[in-house]
């Protein structure tokens, strides 16, 4: 029961955002999906590894996919989909706990919290960027591969 409501809310908060970012009506229920997904993939690799920086890499990568997919199917900008569905992936509860912490002074343990959401942010970030070039790359090669046919 818990990962329906976990999938159930990640859908609902992706949706949110993406109404709050303007993005198409149509395109809502994809960028919940996208959100669902990331964010169930985290889920599943955070409790199978324990490592909350990986599994965000992984949520990222899988966000960023989608994304790539539902850009080229409804021909719409990849952003829509991606913005949308990384904020359930965002530490925003680590980044308040390093601030609340920081403002109570005790800063080793809010140094702790700011470096542990400094490292899942870029690990987000590079999540996106390597799914970028893996699609890049297939599309390159598809391209390719279409041109010495022609040939």
């Amino acid at each position: 029961m818990d990962w329906i409501m976990q999938a159930v809310l990640s859908f609902l908060a992706a949706i949110g955002f993406g109404i709050i970012f303007n993005a198409p009506r149509k395109m809502l229920f994809y960028c919940g999906f996208v959100g669902s997904a990331g964010w169930m993939i985290y889920s599943v690799f955070e409790v199978v590894s324990g490592d909350a920086v990986q599994a965000s890499f992984l949520g990222a990568f899988v966000v960023a996919l989608f994304a790539h997919i539902f850009a080229k199917r409804f021909k719409t900008p990849m952003i829509i989909f991606s913005v949308a569905g990384i904020i359930p992936l965002v530490p925003g509860g680590t980044a308040y706990n390093a601030m609340r912490h920081f403002v109570e002074n005790d800063n080793l343990i809010a140094i702790s919290f700011a470096t542990k959401a400094f490292m899942i942010s870029g690990a987000i970030a590079m999540g996106l960027v390597f799914a970028e070039v893996c699609i890049q790359l297939i599309f390159r090669s598809r391209f390719n591969k279409r041109n010495v046919r022609q040939l």
